[in-house]
């Protein structure tokens, strides 16, 4: 290559890069095709955080497992598959919804699968990776691996994540118990199709900010939800809740339940975290506990 081709070239590059930190967050550029994928990271199923990839589809994917104190490798753990917001990866979304703290409580498995490019192939966003395959692989993987309970899988997330469990619960039948979208929407891409819902019952509790700018489209996707799955509004019950929250319960024909908190006045956040961009500590309750309560209780 001559010095002029080469500087160009170099020109090109800085260009690219350049425009990528402008792009539009609701869906990154495709990523260029990455170098074959080099081995596995060695996995040794045990207490704490482990750091791991596995080979997919000609790259290498990265993902997180956090085991409690509890864990002995041979009592089965119910299993907690977080993901995060558009860019994020393992590390925030653990921060923001502080799941590992939870888990060392109440003795469960988490897996934090990491998007590609920062994020994970949803309804509306971003990139075109097969993120479902990928996780039900990873789930797979930690039933055979680290003893993760079948019957006990859920899925939660947050932005970008949280449209991902909605993916999740419809294309993954039999997989997942129950999913809790935080500040995530049932809408966009496949979501708009009449037919597109789950073939097994999966149980949803999820938290919409009144001043998300996204709210609309959140309720839209869960008008959708519970036309397509018959579910009845139930009286409401419990105790009044700060700021004005409102919970709702509906009651869906395949025998899975629909919770809905609006907080009127969160933004796009994880109400009741302490940390990350995506904390709301003030938004009167507390995602995670309500999350795992509702997990708990959804077992299968």
């Amino acid at each position: 290559m001559s010095e002029l081709r080469r500087a160009i070239a170099v020109v090109a590059l800085l260009a690219a890069t350049a425009a990528g930190c402008d792009a539009d967050p609701s869906g990154p550029p495709e990523p260029t095709p990455s170098a074959a994928a080099s081995p596995e990271v060695a996995e040794t199923p045990a207490p704490g955080d482990h750091r791991l990839t596995v080979p997919w589809n000609g790259s290498n994917r990265s993902f997180v497992v956090h085991a409690p104190p509890s864990y002995n490798g041979t009592t089965p753990l119910p299993l907690v598959v977080t993901m995060h917001y558009f860019p994020g990866d393992a590390d925030g979304i653990a921060a923001t919804s502080g799941m590992n703290a939870k888990a060392d409580r109440e003795g469960f498995l988490v897996l934090y699968p990491e998007g590609f490019a920062g994020g994970l192939n949803a309804l509306s966003c971003c990139g075109s990776e097969d993120d479902v395959g990928l996780i039900k692989t990873l789930v797979a993987r930690m039933v055979e691996r680290w003893h993760a309970d079948p019957k006990a899988i859920f899925a939660t997330g947050i932005s970008n994540g949280g449209d991902m469990s909605y993916r999740l619960a419809v294309e993954l039948p039999g997989v997942f118990a129950a999913i809790a979208p935080v500040s995530g929407g049932f809408s966009g891409g496949k979501a708009t199709q009449a037919d597109f819902r789950p073939n097994t019952p999966v149980s949803v509790i999820t938290f919409v900010g009144g001043m998300d700018r996204h709210a609309s489209a959140f309720e839209s996707g869960l008008t959708a939800w519970q036309e397509r799955l018959s579910c009845k509004a139930a009286p409401a019950a419990g105790p009044k809740l700060p700021g004005g929250a409102t919970r709702s319960v509906a009651a869906c024909a395949d025998g899975s339940e629909l919770v809905v908190y609006r907080l009127p006045q969160m933004g796009h956040s994880w109400p009741g975290a302490q940390q990350g961009a995506l904390a709301d500590p003030a938004a009167g309750v507390k995602a995670t506990d309500l999350i795992w309560e509702f997990f708990r209780k959804h077992r299968g």
